[in-house]
């Protein structure tokens, strides 16, 4: 059997492009179309977005840092229908920030009471405490669907594989949600409930995918039943 081949890392140049439009972007779709940089609020979310991120990141690079070359680009072989469901996915996930900072900054649309604000924020956290997880253990926790057959890919049944088989969208769907209600927007639920919604239709294609290509996935579907929800669905 052929070493496993993994993805090649991100230039430096591309590493470092990548840390400045991130957090510019961020800041762009947040205080742009709030129309005023001494918003508090959206800088409580900066901060909570950037210390969440950052300790994740931190604790992947020692525990997992082959992920950064999974997660650094679409690797070849991505199914084209899962590009085209990114297509929506994606924008309606990014729209979440403008609508929210639009909503709650300018206009004052919704009324979100402060206790809702924290739910938001706790949910935002424990999405991107799942992600990580999920990361940590999973070193095919890549951006685009396919069968990584170049990595010798494996199914992974530790850690939040144990609950449900896609934790990772799990966690997405309590970031989209997370994110609207944190801003105290409740227009900004309208994307992330597109976003949401298309999430679950990729994890029933992926699902089906890994059924038929992935060796042992079918066992590993019998035992653990739950796609997204613990004990549910």
């Amino acid at each position: 059997m052929n070493a496993p081949q993994e993805p090649p890392a991100m230039s430096r140049g591309a590493a470092v492009a990548y840390a400045i439009s991130l957090p510019l972007s961020l800041l762009l779709l947040l205080f742009l179309p709030a129309g005023s940089l001494s918003w508090r609020a959206g800088w409580i979310f900066v901060a909570a977005l950037v210390l969440g991120f950052g300790i994740s990141a931190l604790v992947l690079a020692r525990v997992n840092p082959a992920i950064y070359r999974a997660r650094s680009r679409f690797q070849p072989g991505t199914k084209g229908w899962d590009k085209a469901l990114l297509a929506v996915i994606l924008p309606a996930m990014v729209a979440i920030l403008p609508v929210g900072a639009f909503d709650a900054a300018r206009l004052h649309w919704s009324h979100v009471s402060i206790w809702a604000v924290v739910a938001g924020y706790a949910a935002l956290l424990a999405g991107m405490a799942i992600t990580a997880w999920a990361q940590a253990v999973n070193p095919f926790f890549e951006p685009g669907v396919r069968i990584q057959s170049e990595r010798h890919q494996r199914v992974i049944d530790t850690g939040p594989y144990q609950f449900v088989r896609h934790p990772g969208y799990s966690a997405a769907i309590l970031l989209f949600f997370g994110m609207a209600v944190a801003l105290a927007s409740l227009w900004a639920m309208v994307p992330a409930a597109v976003a949401s919604a298309f999430l679950v239709l990729r994890t029933a294609w992926e699902d089906r995918l890994l059924r038929r290509e992935l060796p042992g996935y079918e066992a590993y579907a019998q035992k653990v039943r739950a796609r997204l929800l613990p004990a549910v669905w």
